[in-house]
């Protein structure tokens, strides 16, 4: 079985930064694109960052030059490293990853999400 978990979250002050992580876990053979996803409450789940097996990355406009999305490949973890935060990224942030994996025959290929790490940014 395939899991994703995230870690990391919790309360900051306007302009700190926090790194958020997600492990994948089980039998797996690769991992393709790796991303972040937030919820805010009362809004649409809306993508932060991502980023391919090769390292190209994506971003939110929103978090240009603020965030950034890295990947440890050898132990199949995806970081989000969030500096100069405000008060508007308070959000659950979820852990999103395509991964290939099997046990018995495969290998076949799943869209995985974690449970997901509150991050609220406030004085």
């Amino acid at each position: 079985q395939v899991q994703l978990v995230e870690s990391g979250g919790g309360l900051v002050q306007p302009g700190g930064s926090l790194r958020l992580s997600c492990a994948a876990s089980g039998s797996i053979f690769s991992i393709n694109a790796m991303g972040w996803y937030r919820q805010a409450p009362g809004k649409e789940r809306e993508l932060v960052a991502s980023i391919t097996s090769g390292g190209t990355t994506n971003y939110a406009h929103s978090v240009k030059g603020r965030f950034a999305i890295s990947r440890d490949n050898a132990k199949n973890t995806v970081y989000l490293q969030m500096n100069s935060l405000k008060p508007e990224d308070t959000a659950v942030y979820y852990c999103n990853a395509e991964i290939v994996f099997g046990s018995r025959g495969g290998p076949y290929v799943g869209n995985y999400w974690g449970k997901g790490t509150l991050l609220t940014v406030s004085s």
